[in-house]
């Protein structure tokens, strides 16, 4: 799927770094802005000019994670986290703000547009997927689970769930394939459409989000079940 002519939000305050990356993103045909501080890339990320955002997690006026927060409350594009910290904790949390994924520096020119390539075709997949559904295919039920594609709408008990994009693809992908066991791996190449070793953190993020959704006791799951040493498994 081309993305090319997809336009890219750069919130960076590190003008060198944010050079480098309008420089190799637009040499690969996208368009792109570059804003320095939190406050812009809220204003600018938050307008719907935009396919995806790159978002810096230590900015001025704010950081990354308030940017992010602020910005799911009207956007539901792409948005990749780039952090200089490798504890797991800082990728766990801009996860649970609702970013889609994250890249650690320092990155490669080539894994950077990789990461942009992949979520922008996901993304577009997704919509694609969901206002082509058929009216045959129009309703999915596994257990108290409902899921209409062609409106992304998905019930739990009859009560409508708000997700992000990853959440409801990852879900819809579980219903899918109900009762299969699902490595990390698996999941992380078929979600996130990254080709390369799956990613236990940004995957396990994920699951835990739909678990305190959709199950009872997110402690004590019983719909989707971690099969140790193998992956997940959403139980009919």
């Amino acid at each position: 799927m081309d993305t090319t002519n997809s336009k890219i939000l750069i919130v960076e305050d590190d003008s060198a770094i944010a050079e480098i990356e309008r420089d190799y993103l637009e040499i690969n045909g996208y368009e792109v802005e570059i804003v320095d501080n939190g406050p812009a890339g809220i204003q600018r990320g938050g307008s719907g000019e935009f396919n995806l955002i790159l978002l810096d997690v230590m900015l001025p006026g704010a950081d990354g994670f308030a940017v992010c927060r602020k910005l799911r409350e009207t956007v539901d594009i792409p948005i990749l986290m780039v952090t200089a910290r490798q504890e797991d904790i800082d990728k766990v949390r801009g996860l649970g703000l609702g970013a889609d994924d994250y890249i650690v520096k320092p990155f490669s020119p080539g894994e950077l547009v990789a990461r942009v390539k992949a979520n922008l075709a996901q993304y577009e997949r997704l919509r694609s997927r969901s206002g082509g559904a058929s009216a045959v295919n129009s309703e999915l039920k596994v257990g108290q689970i409902t899921i209409r594609p062609q409106s992304r709408r998905v019930y739990v008990r009859d009560e409508e769930l708000s997700l992000k994009n990853k959440e409801y693809e990852l879900l819809l992908f579980l219903v899918e394939h109900v009762d299969m066991v699902l490595s990390k791996e698996t999941l992380y190449e078929k979600i996130w459409g990254y080709d390369a070793v799956g990613d236990s953190a940004t995957v396990a993020v994920h699951i835990n989000r739909l678990r305190e959704k959709i199950e009872d006791n997110p402690g004590d799951p019983k719909v989707i079940q971690t099969v140790w040493g193998a992956g997940y498994r959403l139980k009919a």
